[in-house]
């Protein structure tokens, strides 16, 4: 009678031992999409905790003005600094909108390059 009570008591055993197994196995981490992965701009820029919103519109300002005047430096103007001076560089939205062109299309570009190279296993 003891032999049966310990037998059945082993099936149950391995019963729960089973069930534990089919839980880790859903329990695995389901691999995340490209586009639902979260995006953190202070992995990009630098931004100390505070001044967020300060230096987030500095950054939107400067970065394609300043790219679009090196563009129009290197291309309009040949690289020479009296060409470049001839320019009328008070048109500070023409030369922004330039330059946002340029950042927009490189920042495509790499997001495209990251979508290419992400592998969700490797999460």
């Amino acid at each position: 009678m003891e032999f049966d009570r310990e037998e059945h008591n082993m099936v149950y055993y391995n019963q729960i031992l089973r069930s534990d197994k089919k839980k880790k196995i859903k329990k695995k981490k389901k691999a995340q999409s490209f586009a639902k992965q979260e995006v953190n701009f202070k992995d990009y820029l630098y931004i100390p905790n505070g001044w967020e919103p300060i230096l987030y519109t500095v950054y939107f300002v400067l970065i394609p003005y300043v790219t679009g005047a090196v563009f129009l430096f290197l291309t309009i103007a040949g690289a020479d600094f009296a060409n470049f001076k001839l320019l009328n560089m008070a048109a500070f939205f023409i030369v922004w909108i330039i330059g946002y062109e340029i950042v927009a299309t490189i920042m495509l570009i790499g997001i495209l390059i990251m979508f290419l190279k992400y592998d969700d296993e490797d999460d």
